[in-house]
């Protein structure tokens, strides 16, 4: 399989720009971007929450049903 270079991704880019216009790829692209930070944001959240479980004792489990109310 080859890489894809410059080259192709300029004819890339301008093929982008005649289907969809500048305007469009630009709102696309800004929403790519807010959908990969909440991506990552979740990310973060589960990998701690993970840790955090693995830190905790077996008999020191805490019922956060409880902890809430």
């Amino acid at each position: 399989m080859r890489n894809i270079g410059p080259t192709e991704l300029i004819i890339i880019g301008v093929i982008l720009i005649v289907f969809f216009g500048a305007k469009r790829i630009a709102a696309l692209g800004k929403a790519g971007g807010e959908t990969l930070k909440e991506v990552k944001k979740i990310k973060k959240e589960f990998s701690s929450a993970v840790e955090d479980a693995k830190k905790e004792p077996e008999g020191e489990k805490i019922n956060r049903e409880e902890v809430s109310k």
